[in-house]
């Protein structure tokens, strides 16, 4: 089933256009440095992973730049696509290790040899669930709506379990809303959205 899911592209178009619908409401906000127009100004990525299934707009990470002389920031929003500078998508770090103690070391080895991952990468991955992620704003800001209250080296299979979505496609897409904070700092807003994979 994991590799099901990793080779389908449909799911990985629907996370492009949910990125374009919080590009699309960041950029209709001014500058948060000076008050100016954010023109685009996308730059380019090179996501490793299911690279068969992405289309050319996996090629870049939308962004904006201020139009203001004397300003000219750089406004990135945030995305369930990319999960900061990591190079791996934000959904494959969080199945990946979701499923550390679900996969015999056969199936791990063979997923590790799909999607192009070092094993060293893996487990840099976990210690980032349970040392950084676990420490952050973002966690410590939620972490108390989950009872029972979740160990931090349960993360992050206990937390997708913990996510009440009908199927794989809404948890995942449930666990990746709750990561935007994560997935860049360039920009400090509030964006009310709703990612549903049922409704696309």
């Amino acid at each position: 089933m994991c590799h099901e899911f990793f080779n389908d592209s449909s799911f990985y178009h629907f996370l492009f256009q949910v990125d374009l619908d919080i590009a699309s409401k960041v950029q209709q906000q001014p500058c948060q440095h000076c008050g100016g127009y954010l023109h685009s100004a996308r730059y380019p990525r090179k996501p490793r992973g299911p690279r068969h299934c992405l289309t050319n707009d996996y090629d870049t990470r939308l962004s904006f730049c201020c139009a203001e002389e004397g300003c000219r920031r750089r406004t990135t929003p945030p995305s369930v696509r990319f999960l900061g500078r990591k190079v791996y998508l934000g959904v494959v770090i969080i199945l990946i290790t979701a499923l550390n103690h679900g996969l015999s070391h056969q199936r791990r080895q063979r997923l590790f040899d799909q999607l192009e991952i070092n094993p060293q990468t893996f487990y840099r991955w976990l210690r980032w669930w349970r040392e950084t992620f676990s420490a952050s704003r973002c966690w410590q800001s939620v972490r108390g709506l989950f009872m029972p209250p979740l160990n931090s080296i349960q993360l992050p299979g206990e937390l997708l379990g913990r996510f009440t979505g009908c199927d794989l496609q809404q948890r995942l897409c449930q666990f990746l809303q709750l990561l935007l904070p994560l997935s860049g700092t360039s920009w400090s807003g509030y964006l009310g959205v709703a990612v549903d994979p049922q409704k696309r």
